[in-house]
């Protein structure tokens, strides 16, 4: 029997990472299209413009991975009993209670 898989759907944090970065190219888009584009101090380039392109084509790369090769969550996973790679939880000392 195969084992049910479900998709990370928006807890994938690509799709986070992408949504931040795609807010922040329009805002700084927006920026350089209507806000004074102060060249003088960019070496004649507007910069607002530029890092908001770019912004918003990695956001949307990362969205856009997110949707053609999501990630495949099982819908139940075993607890470890003994796994020596795994490092032991640190105890916490007693109180005097």
């Amino acid at each position: 029997m195969a084992e049910a898989k479900h998709d990370a759907g928006a807890f994938d944090i690509r799709n986070i990472i992408g949504l931040l970065l795609t807010i922040y190219g329009v805002i700084l888009t927006l920026m350089g299209l209507f806000a004074d584009p102060e060249t003088e101090k960019t070496g004649g380039t507007n910069a607002n413009l530029y890092a908001g392109i770019a912004l918003l084509v990695v956001g949307l790369g990362f969205i856009a991975w997110a949707r053609l090769r999501p990630i495949k969550v099982p819908e139940h996973v075993e607890p470890v009993a003994d796994d020596p790679t795994r490092p032991a939880p640190k105890k916490r000392p007693r109180s005097g209670h």
